[in-house]
C-alpha cells in the first residue's frame, strides 16, 4: 500500500500538494495525518469535486510500503503515520519547501526546493514533465501558493512562486475562489479578539530587532486564530510577531516573520511544533501562558541572528572505541590520551555510528567492581545530546552549563566530526567575556543582583514557622562549630513540588556525630549514633525525628555490597544518592540560608517528572535502587528515564540479585555478607505499603524481577485479578474508618504469594532474609486463611455464630486477603459482614452480672459469655431481659453451686 499524507492541522499547501502528488502516484491513497484548518474544511465542504480521502482507522499501517510526505519531513508532525517508519523495506518520498531542521526524515527520493510553497515545487514538476492540470487543480495550487507566501508578501517568496502562479493562471486558476477561501474578512468576535491581542502586545528589542510578543487567555478553542494574527501583523506593519493563546487546557503559538534574521520555524520547533522561516506554529504542552512567554523570550535571545560556532571550536578528529572493546582496554585508551570521555562508535559500511559515551569515572568504577572484561556497551551512557557543526554558542552553553553535559559530539549525516568539551567552551568564553554567563563573570563585570535561586519564599509559603526556626537553628549550630549544614533528599524534592514532607535529612560537612551531640544539647533532644556510617538520629522532646549524616562518599567493595564510607564534600555526597530528583540540597547556614544546591541538573528531571540515576553503575552498586525507582515512579506519577530503564534491564540480565539465591553469582566475592535479601524485602515492603501497589507490582513483573525473588512467581492475568480484588477489599476497609489498624503490606504479600506452596514460601522468605517474627506471622496467616476458605466453601450457609467462631481466630490482614482471594461472592459477603458487624457485637450481661447472680468465679464465665454471644449472633436473644431468660433456662444458677460443675458441663 502507498500513502500520501501531509502535516497535522493541514493547510492549503498540504492539501494541494497531496492532490498534486496523486497525479504522480496514481495508485496511492490520500489520507490526512490529523485535523485541517477551518478554511480548508470549508473549501472541501463546498467543493464540486469529491476527493477520495481514506480515514486513518481504515488503513493497516503495517501494510504501508511507500510513504509519500508533502509539505513536511518531520516525524513528529505526521501523527500515527510515524508508526509506518519502522515497517521493513519502507520507501519514503518527500516533497517539501521547508529548510532542513534537526530530526528531519531522509527520503529515498526527495524534491526539496527553497521556494515559498510546496505547491510551487509540484507546479515546476508538472511543467518539467509536461503534465497537464485542469481548472480545479490549478485553483487549488494557486490557493496554496497565495496562502503560504502571504499573497507574495512573505520574505520567503521567490521568483519561482510568481512564475508558478503565472503558469497556473494560464491553466485557468480561479482568483475569485482564491479570494473567497484564502482572503477572509474578520467576524465581530474576531475583531474583538484582535483588539484584545493588540492591547496585550509587548515589544522586545534583541540584537537591534524589534520583536512583538502578544498573549491572550480564552476560555475555549477559537478557530482561525492564525487569521487574527495575520491581520494584526498587516495592520501594524510588523516585521515579527509571536502570539500566545491559552485556549481551554492548551496553549498555542502562532509566529510570523518577514525578515531573514528571525526564523520562526526554528523557534516553533523548540516548542514541539514546526513550520518555515516566515510562518510557524506549535501546541505548547505542560506550561502556563506565563511560562510559555518566559520560554519564548529565552528562545528569542537564542535564535535571533546567532552565529554558528560549533564547527569552529570543536576538537577533531575524535578518539573513540568500538562497543565490543572491553572496559579494561577502553581504560588504557583513556589513560594513554589523558582524556575524560570516549565516544563509543560502531564501524559499518557507511562509516561509524555513535552508540554512546563512556567516562573515565565509569571505567574506573567498573574495573574496581571486577567488570573489566565486559564490553563498554554494557555501561556506556546513551542519554546525551549531539549537535551539528552549525550549532550556535547558545546551543553549546545550554548543554554544557544548563544541562551539565561535559562532552558534546558534533555530528553531521550520522558521522562524528569532532567534539566540544567544557574546556573548549570556557576557553572561548574567557577570550570573549561578552559571551560569559553572569555567574561566571569576574566581580567587576557581575551585575548587582546575582542570578541565584533562593528558596526562602517557597519555604515560608510551605513550611510551618516551627520547622523554619528549627532549620535556622541547625544552620546556626553548624556555623558556630565551623561546619556547613544542608537539608537534603526527599525533603528538598517535595518542597520544590510543594508537597508536605517532614522527613528531615540533614547532611553536615564536618563530623556528623559531634554536630548531632551539639544540636541535641541545644534542643534538649536524644540521639542514637551509628559510628560506622558517622550518622545519628535525633529525637526531639515532642517526638520529631531528624536524621543527621556526615557528608560522605560511598564506594562498594563489590556489586550489591553495603557501602564503605569516606568523608567528602556535599557535592560528592549528593552524587552518591539514588536518583537526580533526590540529589539536591538547601544550605542552612546563616549567610546562605535557603540557597538551593543543584549540581546535576536535578530540577529539570523534577520538572520533566523523570526518574534518572546519577551514574551508570548505580544499580550494580545497589540493586535495591531498582525497586526504589519503581516505587517512586508509581507514587509520584513520574516516568523512569529511557537510559535508566535500559540499565535496569541490564542489571536483571547480569543477575545482580544473585546473592539472594542459594548459589551466589560468580561476580560476587565468596563468603560475603551483603544482607541484600533483607534490603530487597524492606523495599518490597514499602512498595506493598503504598496506597495502590498494583501498578508497581506490574512494573516488577515487566522487568522480570518477580521470578528473581522466586522462580515460581509470575504476574499472569489470574494473579493480577486476585491483586485487583485485594486492592478493592483494602480500599473498602479504609472507607469504613474503623479504629483497628492493619498492615497493608501483609495483605498484599499474602495475595502476591498466594499460589506458592509452604516449601516455596519458606525458600522465598529465606532468600529475602525476612525476620523470623514476620515469617511465622505470614505462614500462619496463609494457613489459617486457606483453612477458613475451605470450611466456608464447604458450607454454603453457616450459622452466624459458626461464621463468627471461624473468623474471629484470624487477624484482619488474613480476612482482607481472603476477600480478594475468594472467587465466591457468598464468602466475600460473609467476611465483610463479620468485619463490619459481627465482630463488634457485645452482650449486655457481663462477668460482674454473673457474679451478682451467684455463679462461682472460674472458667465457666468464659463459656457462658461465649454461649450468650452466639445466641445474640443467631438472633436467639435481643435484649438484657432475653439474655437473663436464656441464662436461667440454659445455665440455672442453682446448678453451679458447690459440686455442680461437672453436672453443668454435661448439660452443655
Amino acid at each position: 500500500m502507498e500513502i500520501i499524507t501531509t502535516h497535522l492541522n493541514a493547510d492549503f499547501d498540504g492539501l494541494a500538494s497531496m492532490i498534486a502528488a496523486k497525479k504522480l502516484y496514481p495508485d496511492a491513497e490520500l489520507s490526512f495525518a490529523g485535523s485541517q484548518e477551518k478554511n480548508l474544511r470549508n473549501f472541501l465542504a463546498n467543493s464540486t469535486r469529491v476527493y477520495q480521502f481514506q480515514r486513518q482507522k481504515n488503513i493497516d499501517l503495517d501494510q504501508v510500503i511507500r510513504l509519500i510526505l508533502v509539505d513536511t519531513r518531520q516525524p513528529g508532525r505526521i501523527g500515527n503515520f510515524a508508526k509506518c517508519l519502522d515497517n521493513p523495506g519502507l520507501s519514503i518520498h518527500i516533497y517539501d519547501h521547508h529548510p532542513e531542521l534537526p530530526g528531519d526524515l531522509k527520503g529515498d527520493y526527495e524534491e526539496i526546493r527553497a521556494v515559498g510553497s510546496t505547491a510551487t515545487i509540484f507546479t515546476q514538476l508538472f511543467r518539467e514533465k509536461n503534465i497537464e492540470v485542469d481548472r480545479e487543480e490549478a485553483t487549488i495550487l494557486a490557493m496554496a501558493i497565495y496562502e503560504d507566501t502571504g499573497s507574495f508578501t512573505f520574505s520567503t517568496t521567490t521568483p519561482a512562486d510568481l512564475e508558478a502562479m503565472a503558469w497556473l493562471l494560464s491553466k485557468g486558476a480561479n482568483l475569485h475562489a482564491v479570494a473567497q477561501f484564502v482572503s477572509q474578512e474578520l467576524t465581530a468576535q474576531q475583531v474583538a479578539l484582535l483588539n484584545d491581542l493588540m492591547h496585550s502586545a509587548t515589544t522586545y528589542t534583541i540584537e537591534g530587532i524589534d520583536l512583538v510578543v502578544a498573549k491572550i487567555n480564552l476560555p475555549e478553542y477559537v478557530d482561525e486564530f492564525a487569521l487574527i494574527v495575520r491581520r494584526f501583523m498587516v495592520m501594524e506593519n510588523l516585521n515579527c510577531l509571536f502570539s500566545l493563546a491559552a485556549m481551554g487546557e492548551k496553549t498555542y503559538l502562532i509566529a510570523r516573520s518577514r525578515i531573514p534574521e528571525v526564523n520562526v520555524g526554528e523557534i516553533a520547533l523548540d516548542f514541539g511544533g514546526g513550520g518555515h522561516a516566515s510562518a510557524a506554529s506549535a501546541t505548547v504542552h505542560d506550561m502556563t501562558l506565563i511560562e510559555a512567554e518566559e520560554k519564548l523570550v529565552r528562545l528569542l535571545h537564542k535564535h535571533v541572528r546567532p552565529a554558528s560556532v560549533a564547527g569552529e571550536i570543536m576538537s577533531a578528529p575524535v578518539i573513540s572505541v568500538p562497543p565490543e572493546l572491553s572496559i579494561k582496554e577502553a581504560s588504557r585508551v583513556i589513560d594513554r590520551y589523558n582524556i575524560t570521555v570516549l565516544p563509543v562508535i560502531a564501524q559499518g559500511i557507511k562509516g561509524g555510528a555513535l552508540k554512546g559515551l563512556i567516562s573515565h569515572r565509569v571505567l574506573g568504577k567498573a574495573i574496581y567492581h571486577g567488570l573489566g572484561d565486559l564490553p563498554v556497551s554494557e555501561y556506556m551512557t546513551t542519554d546525551f545530546v549531539v549537535l551539528p557543526p552549525t550549532a550556535t554558542l547558545a546551543d553549546i552553553q545550554e548543554l554544557i552549563i544548563g544541562h551539565r553535559q561535559r562532552f558534546i559530539p558534533i555530528v553531521k549525516d550520522s558521522k562524528v566530526l569532532g567534539a566540544i568539551t567544557r574546556t573548549d567552551l570556557l576557553s572561548l568564553l574567557v577570550r570573549d567575556p561578552a559571551h560569559l554567563p553572569k555567574h561566571l563573570l569576574e566581580p567587576l563585570n557581575t551585575p548587582s543582583v546575582a542570578r541565584q535561586r533562593n528558596l526562602k519564599t517557597l519555604m515560608i509559603e510551605n513550611l510551618s514557622r516551627e520547622i523554619i526556626i528549627l532549620l535556622r537553628t541547625i544552620g546556626d549550630v553548624a556555623a558556630r562549630n565551623g561546619y556547613a549544614a544542608y537539608a537534603v533528599g526527599g525533603f528538598v524534592r517535595d518542597l520544590l513540588l510543594r508537597k508536605h514532607n517532614l522527613d528531615l535529612d540533614i547532611v553536615v560537612e564536618g563530623d556528623g556525630i559531634e554536630f548531632a551531640e551539639e544540636l541535641a544539647g541545644r534542643l534538649k533532644g536524644q540521639i542514637r549514633t551509628h559510628e560506622k556510617f558517622n550518622t545519628a538520629v535525633m529525637i526531639l522532646p515532642d517526638g520529631f525525628k531528624i536524621d543527621i549524616a556526615t557528608a560522605r562518599l560511598e564506594y562498594y567493595e563489590y556489586p550489591a555490597a553495603m557501602p564503605t564510607v569516606e568523608l567528602s564534600s556535599i557535592k560528592l555526597d549528593l552524587y552518591r544518592r539514588d536518583f537526580t530528583i533526590n540529589a539536591m540540597a538547601i544550605h542552612l547556614g546563616p549567610d546562605s540560608f535557603g540557597t538551593l544546591l543543584d549540581f546535576f541538573n536535578c530540577q529539570n528531571d523534577l520538572k520533566d517528572r523523570r526518574i534518572r540515576i546519577l551514574h551508570n553503575l548505580s544499580f550494580v552498586e545497589d540493586p535495591t535502587r531498582i525497586l526504589r525507582a519503581i516505587r517512586l515512579e508509581q507514587r509520584m506519577g513520574f516516568v523512569i528515564g529511557k537510559h535508566t530503564e535500559r540499565l535496569i534491564k541490564n542489571a536483571v540480565k547480569m543477575n545482580l540479585f544473585a546473592s539472594i539465591t542459594d548459589s551466589r553469582a560468580r561476580i560476587l566475592k565468596p563468603n560475603s555478607r551483603t544482607r541484600l535479601g533483607y534490603r530487597i524485602f524492606s523495599e518490597l515492603k514499602l512498595i506493598l505499603s503504598e496506597k495502590e501497589p498494583l501498578p508497581a507490582i506490574k512494573r516488577l513483573g515487566g522487568f522480570q524481577l518477580l521470578k528473581l525473588f522466586h522462580q515460581a512467581m509470575k504476574l499472569d492475568p489470574p494473579l493480577e485479578m486476585i491483586l485487583t480484588d485485594t486492592q478493592q477489599a483494602v480500599d473498602w476497609y479504609r472507607l469504613l474508618y474503623q479504629d483497628e489498624p492493619f498492615k497493608p503490606w501483609i495483605v498484599f504479600m499474602l495475595a502476591l504469594t498466594c499460589r506458592l506452596s509452604s516449601r516455596q514460601l519458606n525458600t522465598l522468605y529465606r532468600r529475602l532474609e525476612i525476620p523470623e517474627r514476620y515469617v511465622k506471622l505470614l505462614l500462619n496467616d496463609k494457613a489459617q486463611a486457606e483453612r477458613l476458605l475451605r470450611t466456608l466453601e464447604r458450607h454454603s450457609a453457616p450459622k452466624p455464630s459458626e461464621s463468627y467462631r471461624l473468623m474471629s481466630r484470624l487477624r484482619l490482614e488474613s480476612l482482607l486477603f481472603l476477600m480478594g482471594y475468594s472467587k465466591k461472592e457468598e464468602t466475600r459477603k460473609a467476611i465483610s459482614h463479620f468485619i463490619t458487624y459481627q465482630r463488634h457485637v457485645k452482650m449486655e450481661i457481663t462477668g460482674a452480672d454473673l457474679k451478682k447472680l451467684g455463679y462461682p468465679e472460674g472458667p465457666i464465665y468464659g463459656r457462658i459469655l461465649e454461649r450468650l454471644l452466639y445466641a445474640r449472633l443467631d438472633n436467639e436473644v435481643d435484649s438484657r431481659e432475653e439474655e437473663l431468660t436464656f441464662l436461667r433456662r440454659h445455665y440455672p444458677p442453682g446448678r453451679y453451686k458447690t459440686g455442680g460443675h461437672s453436672q453443668a458441663r454435661k448439660n452443655q
